[in-house]
């Protein structure tokens, strides 16, 4: 049986399957035929649209909009509690097992929340209840919650965190969600990637204002450019905490809001606690590809690489590019070198089978493998190797794919080291 490779090319929900799923499956089959078919972008994004509208009116009374956030007291052996710090520009909800909703708030809100990762917990997937607010002994829960008022607050709350860590990692691993993104899915999508990368960090979710649907595409955009200074702001404040490093990670359309508040923060000349910034990662950017290469100009070439993660067979990036106008997005651009030209490490997971069906998640993949992986990108490619030592094969304008030995998710890892 062959092998799925993983490359990485450098530079120097859950248990249960739900009516949505299924039509969601139909809407990637959808994607994947208009492409194989060569049909026009009009009439493929007008077949796209339809089976998109059809999603959304299953999907709706499935997904975790209300009820999946009340507490649950009782927790099972086996069972895992994480505490994570919340900033959103989101607005509340009064609405039990809610907390806030997909509509935008005028200023940036906290909260502290603990969930319970069930016994069961089958990596790389969330243990959705069927019912709110779920059974602890099969479902994610959440076992505590409380609204954090105002800026001095939140960062009392992720001090009080890192003080329960040893020194040497009291760290912050910050997620930024992506579009069509509920709150609790944004939520419990940090649980899980925090719980299989067995990040040290204490989770932070800065969630913006999605809508959770499918055809708000537009107002979800909008949304996540209103909430770069919301972003911009929630950074200063991790980087001026206790903290000793403070790690990134986008996905989707979360990539936008997260590359423009580091260009803001880089043009406001104020770069207080720079050096504490870790690593940060881009998965799957629903970001133009002209767009990014002008922000990063502006941004200029990071002093530590920007990790993109991306694969080439994305059905929601083609999605967005035929939205777009056929315009690449950064998480699906097959151009290695070009990626690279821009300071970027590209972890390329095209080969990797996904398990959602538009391939747009397999990312959370990559938490199960966190500390290999991590340690791969500490050490980075050796600049004395040997060509009998590893493979290499030359790249035009990059450098040398360096194959080093190791494996993980059943996949060789490749090296494109940019010199």
């Amino acid at each position: 049986m062959r092998r799925r490779r993983l490359r990485i090319v450098s530079t120097g929900h859950g248990r249960r399957v739900r009516q949505g799923q299924l039509v969601g499956n139909f809407a990637a089959q959808a994607v994947a035929s208009c492409s194989r078919r060569g049909w026009s972008l009009n009439r493929s994004f007008s077949v796209l649209a339809i089976v998109l509208v059809a999603f959304s009116l299953v999907a709706c009374a499935s997904r975790p909009e209300t009820g999946f956030l009340s507490a649950v007291a009782y927790s099972p052996p086996g069972a895992v509690d994480h505490t994570l710090l919340v900033a959103t520009t989101r607005e509340r909800d009064e609405r039990p097992g809610t907390l806030f909703n997909g509509d935008r708030a005028t200023a940036t809100d906290y909260a502290e929340i603990t969930v319970s990762v069930p016994p069961n917990h089958k990596q790389g997937e969330i243990e959705w209840a069927s019912t709110p607010p779920g059974d602890p002994n099969v479902d994610f829960v959440v076992r505590d919650e409380r609204y954090l008022d105002g800026d001095k607050a939140f960062v009392q709350a992720l001090n009080a965190q890192l003080a329960l860590r040893p020194p040497g990692k009291r760290k912050v691993f910050l997620f930024i969600h992506g579009f069509n993104t509920m709150f609790a899915e944004g939520l419990y999508r940090l649980v899980q990637l925090a719980h299989d990368s067995k990040a040290p960090g204490v989770p932070v979710l800065f969630t913006w204002a999605s809508r959770g649907k499918p055809t708000a595409y537009v107002y979800d955009l909008n949304s996540a450019t209103a909430a770069r200074d919301g972003l911009e702001h929630t950074l200063r404040l991790l980087l001026a905490s206790n903290a000793e490093e403070v790690n990134v990670l986008a996905h989707s359309m979360g990539n936008w809001v997260t590359v423009e508040a580091f260009r803001q923060i880089k043009i406001s000349g104020d770069l207080s606690h720079r050096d504490k910034i870790g690593n940060v990662y881009l998965a799957a950017p629903d970001i133009d590809i002209d767009v990014f290469k002008s922000q990063m100009r502006r941004f200029g070439k990071p002093r530590k690489p920007f990790y993109i993660i991306l694969s080439e067979d994305d059905r929601a990036l083609f999605l967005s590019r035929t939205i777009a106008g056929g315009v690449t997005r950064v998480g699906d651009n097959p151009d290695v070198a070009e990626l690279a030209a821009l300071g970027a490490t590209v972890i390329d997971l095209t080969d990797l089978k996904a398990t959602d069906a538009t391939n747009h998640d397999k990312f959370a993949q990559l938490a199960t493998v966190g500390p290999e992986l991590r340690e791969v990108l500490a050490r980075g490619v050796p600049r004395d190797h040997q060509a009998s030592d590893v493979g290499q094969t030359a790249v035009s304008g990059v450098g040398a794919v360096v194959s080093l030995p190791l494996t993980i998710l059943g996949a060789p890892i490749k090296i494109i080291a940019g010199q």
